[in-house]
């Protein structure tokens, strides 16, 4: 009798711990694989901007009507650096017949321009939808992916879709340093995606023949076998049947962490196996010395007190280990939730980098033109100093009409001081996002006023056409005087070679939109300068980061407008500023 109840007992507090040490287990396993996730849905939302962007550029829609060579060819070089610039494995543009005819792989043997993608489903659903994705193996390189597709309309319709292959090899390298089985099943149950290279396109659960013959005939996935995965369910686990050792694994899924995608995370289940085992070894010690302290109470109650103290001993040794083996757990908790936490914090501190970028480019162009400020401050700080001079003597000499005249030019030199140190300070100040009628003349008034000695040290001149008194637009001061100074700095630069230089700026009221538009007779842009204008981080100043035109680009697009080049060779450049007109 005593020996069944001890055999209860030691089964279960067993089950107990185990089932404990069990849920804290899949409590880090589903943090590990929200982990996993955060990793794949990262790599994702980076990239799928990319085709919806690509599908409204009019560098890609001209291509694409017009199917000239030079433009195809400079839509393919721009394909090229953006391929390069978003670490994407492919992009590249197919016509509405299914040719393509512009790739990033453009210059390379295996070129995808020429090539007939009409089998494709990609093709065909995005062409139909406008919209589409595909996981599959590249038809040349033979490596998988995911392919999305966006179709490209024009006036009159369709004009294509643009495709952008996504990899997974990052992602699998970075799920494989972890240390964790992971892996990403379709709707099928088929993985796309995993840390075990071999287990790519094996089936979670084993599937009927008939859709492995579907599966093969739709030829998107190669040779693959569709075998189910290496894994054998077990109380609520599963076990790998391809290891040496059959280990339990617990199974965490995440559903939809992208459109019919499930991820899978295999942790070990070893740590409950041992903390069961090593409860019941306990169990069944405590067990046997409390029999045998009854026992030597029975034969001998003289040693009743050294029984008791054993016992005592061995429940002290039991929760130390407990609470030992607790405290581990909950600082692997800890450190999941820290790690969490700092990725938020990262993120955080990537938002405020950005935000910092665009004030550090107009600090920039601020310290170019502080020389210039200054020249303009010592030109009436030399005249208030020779008036002073010319006032006390007029004054010693009695003659107060003409020393007044000397004090009216004194305040007229410091209030241009002002205007100049008021429009400098205003220049520096960090934008505050806010979207507001704003006086054009103000805006045009403030960036020739911190780019005057520039034009002057140049010997450029600076016309000024259509300019109205009333006309607003919405946008903000500090952030539209940022990118007319970035526009007008260019355009002295295009001109300092000319003795007849000359910089024109133009007000042209469109009804909705008003036009600022900034002209220069410099020698003009390159053709492969002006099809990669507005690329971040392309420029052909020896000291320049390729970020000016970016931003102003972007400050344009905060405020609902837009930022245009246009350019032919010797006759010079314009930059046209489009903006929303405030209405009254």
């Amino acid at each position: 009798m005593t020996a069944m109840i001890g055999v209860l007992l030691v089964w279960l507090v067993g089950a107990l711990v185990e089932q404990r040490a069990m849920a804290a287990l899949q409590a880090r396993s589903a943090a590990s694989a929200a982990l996993h996730a955060a990793v794949l849905r990262s790599e994702l939302d980076k990239q799928r901007a990319l085709p919806l962007v690509l599908a409204d550029d009019a560098d890609v829609k001209a291509a694409l009507a017009t199917r000239s060579a030079p433009r195809l060819e400079a839509l393919s070089r721009k394909l090229e650096a953006l391929g390069t610039q978003a670490r994407t494995a492919a992009v590249y543009a197919i016509a509405t017949d299914g040719i393509t005819v512009a790739a990033n792989n453009w210059r390379l043997p295996t070129s995808f321009v020429g090539a007939d993608y009409r089998f494709r489903p990609y093709f065909t659903k995005a062409l139909r939808d406008g919209y589409a994705e595909q996981f599959a193996l590249g038809t040349v390189s033979r490596k998988p992916g995911l392919y999305l597709a966006r179709r490209v309309d024009g006036p009159s319709g369709p004009l294509g879709v643009v495709v952008v292959k996504l990899e997974f090899d990052g992602v699998e390298a970075a799920w494989r340093a972890i240390g964790e089985p992971a892996f990403v099943v379709d709707r099928q149950g088929l993985v796309l995606i995993a840390s075990e290279p071999r287990w790519r396109f094996l089936s979670r659960d084993p599937l009927p023949q008939a859709s492995r013959d579907a599966l093969r005939a739709q030829g998107q996935y190669g040779k693959a076998t569709f075998a189910p995965l290496p894994l054998r369910s077990a109380s609520g686990t599963v076990v790998r049947t391809d290891t040496p050792r059959a280990e339990r694994q617990i199974e965490t899924r995440l559903r939809e962490i992208a459109p019919g995608w499930t991820l899978h995370l295999l942790s070990t289940a070893v740590p409950a196996e041992q903390a069961a085992t090593a409860a019941r070894w306990i169990t069944a010690l405590v067990w046997t010395l409390l029999n045998a302290a009854l026992l030597w109470l029975w034969v001998r109650r003289r040693r009743i007190s050294l029984a008791a103290q054993r016992d005592r001993e061995a429940r002290l040794e039991l929760e130390r280990r407990v609470k030992a083996r607790t405290q581990d757990l909950t600082q692997a908790n800890r450190a999941l939730s820290h790690e969490v936490e700092e990725r938020q914090r990262t993120e955080t501190r990537l938002r405020s980098l950005q935000a910092d970028l665009i004030q550090a480019n107009k600090l920039a162009s601020l310290g170019q033109i502080t020389a210039g400020v200054a020249h303009e401050i010592n030109q009436p700080v030399a005249t208030i100093r020779a008036s002073a001079d010319n006032g006390l003597l007029l004054l010693s000499c009695g003659d107060r009409e003409a020393a007044g005249q000397t004090l009216t030019t004194i305040v007229a030199m410091t209030e241009r001081i002002g205007r100049i140190t008021d429009e400098l300070r205003a220049f520096s100040r960090k934008a505050d996002g806010r979207v507001e009628p704003t006086l054009v003349t103000e805006v045009i008034d403030g960036s020739v006023l911190l780019t005057a000695s520039r034009s002057r040290r140049q010997e450029a001149r600076l016309v000024r056409q259509g300019e109205a008194g009333g006309l607003s637009v919405l946008g903000e001061r500090v952030r539209l005087e940022q990118v007319l100074v970035n526009l007008l700095q260019n355009a002295f630069e295009a001109v300092e070679d000319r003795k007849d230089g000359v910089v024109t700026v133009t007000v042209r009221d469109r009804g909705d939109m008003v036009d600022v538009a900034v002209s220069d007779n410099g020698s003009g842009l390159a053709p492969e300068v002006e099809a990669a204008l507005f690329t971040p981080f392309l420029t052909t100043k020896p000291r320049g980061l390729g970020l000016g035109l970016v931003i102003a680009r972007d400050i344009a697009a905060d405020f609902g407008g837009d930022l245009t080049a246009t350019s032919a060779p010797g006759q010079g450049a314009t930059f046209t500023l489009t903006l929303r007109k405030a209405v009254p």
